[in-house]
């Protein structure tokens, strides 16, 4: 498995190794070790999800409380989509900012990204499925949006990569209705970047001590 940092803190790119032969190929799409060396501590698996996407559907930006908050390690198993990351802890060095990686079954790549991150992503092609693996399990009461479309992030989802020449973004109604990122910071729901710090440290220091999910 090769590791690589985002341009975003607490976000990683994995890269699995592939072993071919006539009949097909095989690989470890997730490794505690490789996963751990990254991160710093193992990941506290709580739930597994799925969703299957048709081309140009944008999902998130999608993010929760801290504590506990929502870890994800996540990848595209059959067709492609973009993954994007932002950074949405107020008083992080890259507030507002975000970065993306290509999701296919080609590469089998996946992206982690740790607790207090915005994660969205844009479907390529028909029928895109995404799989993640979360740290804690849904809670609509923790859980928040903002809206991708607001131009403070300035994401390009058209732009994204040639496959959405032509296509509709198509967003739910709860992710239009979502509030734009200064609206989320003036209600006071974005995280602290000196609080996820400090939750992601206490899971590296005391990992059998976390907080109750």
């Amino acid at each position: 498995m090769d590791t690589r940092r985002l341009a975003i803190d607490g976000a990683w790119e994995m890269t699995p190794r592939r072993f071919a032969d006539d009949r097909g190929y095989f690989l470890e799409w997730f490794t505690d070790g490789a996963f751990g060396a990254a991160s710093g501590h193992a990941l506290d698996l709580r739930q597994a999800n799925l969703s299957v996407s048709r081309t140009g559907v944008v999902r998130g930006v999608h993010f929760a409380d801290v504590p506990p908050g929502q870890a994800k390690y996540v990848t595209c198993p059959s067709g492609a989509v973009v993954d994007v990351v932002v950074d949405i802890r107020v008083g992080s060095p890259t507030f507002g900012r975000w970065d993306s990686v290509l999701l296919d079954d080609q590469t089998h790549r996946a992206v982690y990204l740790a607790e207090g991150l915005g994660h969205a992503f844009v479907a390529l092609e028909e029928r895109s499925t995404v799989v993640y693996l979360c740290s804690a399990t849904y809670n609509p009461a923790g859980e928040h949006g903002i809206d991708p479309l607001d131009p403070e992030l300035a994401i390009p989802w058209a732009d994204l990569d040639p496959r959405l020449a032509g296509h509709e973004l198509v967003l739910s109604e709860k992710d239009t209705a979502a509030p734009r990122l200064a609206q989320a910071r003036a209600a006071g729901l974005l995280p602290t970047w000196d609080e996820v710090s400090a939750y992601v440290r206490s899971l590296q220091e005391n990992p059998d001590e976390r907080t109750s999910r």
